[in-house]
Parts: structure tokens; C-alpha cells; sequence
């Protein structure tokens, strides 16, 4: 099923992941996007975070692909049009099973052709501690616009 503007209730919920994080990854993401220690080094000194934690920007990206896999790929979304309330409550580290809560909470209709969904994202690790949580603002094409 494709899921347009017109499908989403505020309320309608999903579940997607389970996806596991390694230490190369945390490692090569922060080498190219992120290259600070206590995400490239897997005992940096004066490490606070007691090891290697993923950058934030990465569990945004690893979420991002959560989100594709477990709704955006079977959905009408034409773009995003901004995160609202970005958090990283508790670092990512490897060997984590992120899993995201993706919550409808707010529709706005632009016009005859398409409409915004406004989604709460939590994304936990397998102790269920929350790593990020954000509001998504997609834009979706209406049913009526095929």
C-alpha cells in the first residue's frame, strides 16, 4: 500500500528497525562527516564517554534509513521540509539496535495536490534508552493528485 496524505491520521503509528550499528561504521561515517575523537578513536584520551560513540549526525542518518525502510519507501512523500526539536539524549555506540517509533502528530493540507505530515520520531537502543527523538516535516502528495 502507498501511503499519500490523505492515509495519515494523527495517531497512526509505526514501528521500523531493528538495524545494528558496528564500530567500522561509527568510524568511517566520523572520519568523512564528524572526524572527532571520541567517534573515530575507540579509546580516545580524556574520553568522558567511556568509548567510541557515534556523531549524532550519524544516528540522524541511521534513523533517516530506518524511516525510508519502514514507511517513506511505500509512501507518497515528495520532500522534507525540516526537523524540529532535535535530540541525542544518550550516544550511540557499537553493537546498538536502533529501532525507530514513528508517530503521526499534526496534518496541514497545502493545496488540491499535496499536504504536510508532521511525524515524532523516537529512535532507542536495545536497552530501550532513547538515542534521538526529532519532529519530522514531510511533504506528501494527496491521493487525489494520481
Amino acid at each position: 500500500m502507498t501511503f499519500y496524505y490523505d492515509d495519515f491520521a494523527v495517531g497512526d503509528g509505526w514501528t521500523a528497525g531493528p538495524r545494528t550499528v558496528s564500530a567500522e561504521e561509527i568510524v568511517a561515517f566520523a572520519e568523512q562527516f564528524d572526524p572527532l575523537p571520541m567517534h573515530t578513536e575507540r579509546d580516545p584520551e580524556g574520553d568522558m564517554f567511556d568509548g567510541l560513540i557515534a556523531s549524532g549526525w550519524h544516528t540522524a542518518a541511521l534513523t533517516m534509513r530506518l524511516m525510508v525502510d519502514g514507511l517513506f519507501s511505500e509512501s507518497a512523500v515528495l520532500a522534507g521540509l525540516g526537523v524540529e526539536d532535535l535530540r541525542w539524549p544518550t550516544p550511540v555506540r557499537p553493537g546498538d539496535e536502533l529501532t525507530a517509533e514513528i508517530e503521526v502528530v499534526d496534518r496541514d493540507s497545502f493545496d488540491a495536490e499535496r499536504g504536510q505530515v508532521d511525524l515524532a520520531v523516537t529512535t532507542t537502543n536495545g536497552d530501550d534508552e532513547v538515542v534521538l527523538s526529532m519532529v519530522v516535516e514531510g511533504l506528501f502528495a494527496r491521493r487525489s493528485a494520481e
